[in-house]
This record gives C-alpha cells, structure tokens and sequence, in this order.
C-alpha cells in the first residue's frame, strides 16, 4: 500500500520504456542526476546508437552526450525497476505494462506518461493498478535528430499523481525523483484534473491540425476552423464536467483559445506523425470523445467527423 512505502536504500533504478524524442529525455537527465538508467525500445540503431556512444541530447538543457545509459530492446532485459516510466504512444502502453508485469518487484511504482485517456485502463489489463501513477508532461518540445540524437526545445512542467487520487509518500519520492533530475516537477492530489485539463486542448489542436494540414496558428486564424476546433473541445469539456471532473476554470472557450495563442507555430503530434507516414494516437485522442459520449448519451458531431477524415488519412499508410 502506499502508506507504507519505504523508499529505496540504494541509488533508484529507473527504467523508461519508449526511448522515443520524450523518453530519451528523461532518461538521459535521469542519468546525469546519478540513477541507475535503463532505457528500452524496439528502434534498434537507437538502442545501439545509445551502447555504443552515449545518448546526444541538445536543445533547451544544453548539448552534450549523456554515458552510462544502459540500453535494451525489450523489459525483459531491463529486469526489475524501482521505477518504470512509461513513455510509449498510447498504443504501446499495453505492450509496455504487460513486459513491466512480468519482471517489477512487489514495490516497484509505474509512472506513466501519455497524450489522451485511457493508459489506465490499458495498464489494467495486465496488472493490478495499485502502484500505478500517472503523469503529465506540459510544454514539452522534442524530435529525434538521428538514432542516439535528441532535440528538445522545452520542459515547462511534469506532473503526477495517484491513480487512485490521494497525497502519499510514495508519490511524493517520485516528485523528487524529477526534481532532483533538473525537471519542473510538481505532485497532485486530483491528477485527472489535469489530465483532463490537457485532454481537451489536445482534442482541439491534434485532429483539427492534421485534418486541415495546418499549424496551431493556422487552426485559430481561420473562423471556420477555429470553430470546428472548439467544438471539438467543447464535446470534450461537456464530457468531463458530466464524469464529475473537476475542472480549475468556468469558461473553456477561454481557456482553450490562451492555449492555443501560446504556440501558434506548433503541430501536434497527430500532424508530426501524419508527416512520418505513420498512424497517430487518434483513439486515444480524439477517439475517445465519441467513444465516452456514447456511454453517457451525449452527442459529439465535430469528433465523429474529425475522427473519420483523420482515419480515412491513415488508411493510406502502410
């Protein structure tokens, strides 16, 4: 139980699964900070590039090449954590959970890391959830240059919190496990809150961007399709009131345009992936709006249509 959590005696081991732009990130400042780091991920000249010659981060921490990361290609061989973080796609985290099952300890903590809804139910179907965390990350800019080779243009703010809800010692070492890293981190008694606070911006700005192939910007300077974002949103917002989220403002129109004015030059990463030729997180994105609308009857046009045209998009990747 988390009220009875010790934390570790000797120096934490960490292992990140999903060492794309973000992952590499963390695991390379959780490194830096003097943890023992495991990264995994199934790029194999990315897990090479990392063994053979370090991880290259450049970008809003300065440029240099992280040693000392261990890199594998599956969780099998990271073994057991006292923490795994999980910073794969959405749809990886079942993946993901299922490895981690198989080899944490009793004590180990599962920190995971997503855009949209739904990781905790992934993560269910694999284990018990009761040493699972969540978490979000704000502000955040990066890309992978090449394998071994990560840009990243910001890290504003990390934050986590109880699946179950609740301020425990356990969440609180892994806040300090962050902060301790060089990150922004802060814990939270109600994570959802935030969750959902991230959820309905990226359901305005990620199928409205890519359906419109246009930028943030481009998506509120046009009239038409700044309202096709915000009733995006909106069906989003409606949803998460009647699910008794605990919204922190009253007028969400409000709210979602000031975010979009902070980066009106930023793609999502729904666009991003469309760029690579490769599908998106549109189920748990946008996809889950019409999925959670039709449990509680409420009707959600704009992403059932946006949801279509960005399907219809993928079906032509391989």
């Amino acid at each position: 139980m988390s009220d009875m959590f010790e934390p570790p005696k000797t120096t934490p081991k960490i292992a990140v699964v999903g060492a794309g732009a973000m992952g590499s990130v963390y695991a390379g400042l959780f490194a830096e900070a003097g943890y023992d780091v495991t990264v995994v991920d199934i790029w194999a000249a990315h897990i090479s590039a990392i063994s053979e010659a370090g991880l290259r981060l450049e970008g809003a921490s300065g440029d240099r090449v992280v040693a000392g990361i261990r890199a594998v290609p599956s969780v099998a061989d990271a073994g057991p954590c006292d923490l795994y973080v999980i910073a794969t796609k959405a749809g990886g985290v079942g993946d993901a959970a299922a490895g981690i099952a198989n080899v944490m300890h009793p004590a180990s903590l599962v920190l995971t890391i997503q855009n949209g809804l739904g990781a905790g139910d992934r993560i269910a179907r694999h284990m018990s959830t009761d040493n699972v965390l969540l978490g979000v990350a704000e502000g955040f800019g990066a890309s992978i240059k090449a394998a071994g080779h990560i840009h990243h243009n910001a890290m504003r703010l990390i934050r986590i919190g109880e699946l179950n809800g609740g301020d425990t010692a356990r969440l609180k070492w892994v806040e300090s496990i962050w902060k301790n890293a060089g990150f922004n981190a802060q814990a939270f008694a109600d994570i959802h809150q935030l969750v959902w606070e991230k959820f309905i911006c990226n359901v305005m700005c990620s199928a409205p961007c890519t359906a419109f192939e246009c930028t943030i910007g481009g998506l509120f300077a046009d009239p038409q399709r700044r309202k096709v974002a915000l009733g995006c949103m909106l069906e989003a917002y409606h949803i998460g009131r009647a699910k008794g989220i605990n919204f922190s403002f009253d007028d969400a129109v409000a709210y979602g345009t000031k975010f979009a004015a902070l980066m009106p030059d930023a793609n999502p990463s729904m666009r991003l992936d469309h760029f690579a030729g490769k599908k998106s997180e549109i189920d748990a994105i946008n996809g889950m709006v019409p999925e959670l609308g039709a449990a509680l009857g409420i009707a959600t046009p704009y992403n059932d249509t946006l949801v279509a045209l960005v399907r219809a998009k993928e079906a032509q990747f391989n």
